[in-house]
């Protein structure tokens, strides 16, 4: 009897082992299971963050790039044409001014305006010139023995010391006025001159 007794209770212990056995490989499997699982996920997620962060990268990389070879061509640009403008000027502005400060060579300008004004019409003309305000001493007196019959024209003169260097010329009442000074021809030649100057300077880039 004790036997028996004794046989059913090893025999019950081994199944609860065995069971027990079971249940622990089926918890660990899953367990294992759902670690890899988990280690997937992350792997992936990990790849998807890396691989958006590298974009990222490339994009900022890219957009600096642009940015970067679009300032060097402006500043190349602007420094070619300071170059330009620089070389412009010493070429320009002082025969302008030195032109301009010729007192002879200013009435000689006014009496060909004034003559060839209106060719077609052989009544006098009115007319109105300002001048650089340095000049009205001797403009005064030159134009008063001038105007008449040499010139044919009545002419009103005024002074200002706006005008730097040239005149500006226009009817005696003052609708229009066209404007022949001195940072007039500058800008005037200025504007042929500083293509064909970049060309030379520049040639070939």
């Amino acid at each position: 009897m004790e036997n028996k007794l004794q046989e059913l209770t090893q025999k019950l212990y081994n199944e609860g082992v065995e069971k027990a056995n079971e249940e622990a490989d089926k918890i660990i499997k899953e367990a294992k299971a759902e670690a890899d699982k988990i280690k997937k996920n992350a792997e992936k997620e990990a790849k998807g963050i890396i691989e958006e962060a590298e974009q990222k990268s490339e994009e900022i990389r890219k957009n600096v790039q642009a940015e970067l070879e679009l300032a060097s061509k402006q500043t190349v640009r602007k420094v070619k044409q300071q170059i330009t403008d620089l070389i412009t000027s010493k070429v320009i502005d002082e025969p302008v001014k030195k032109a301009f400060d010729d007192e002879k060579f200013v009435k000689e300008i006014i009496e060909t305006i004034i003559k060839n004004w209106d060719p077609q019409k052989k009544e006098s003309v009115s007319l109105s010139v300002l001048l650089p305000e340095k000049l009205e001493k001797e403009f005064e007196k030159y134009f008063k023995t001038k105007t008449g019959k040499e010139l044919n024209a009545k002419l009103e003169l005024s002074f200002s010391d706006a005008v730097k260097g040239g005149f500006k010329i226009g009817p005696a009442d003052n609708s229009y006025k066209i404007s022949f000074t001195e940072e007039d021809f500058i800008n005037f030649f200025k504007s042929y001159l500083r293509p064909k100057t970049g060309e030379m300077l520049f040639q070939g880039e």
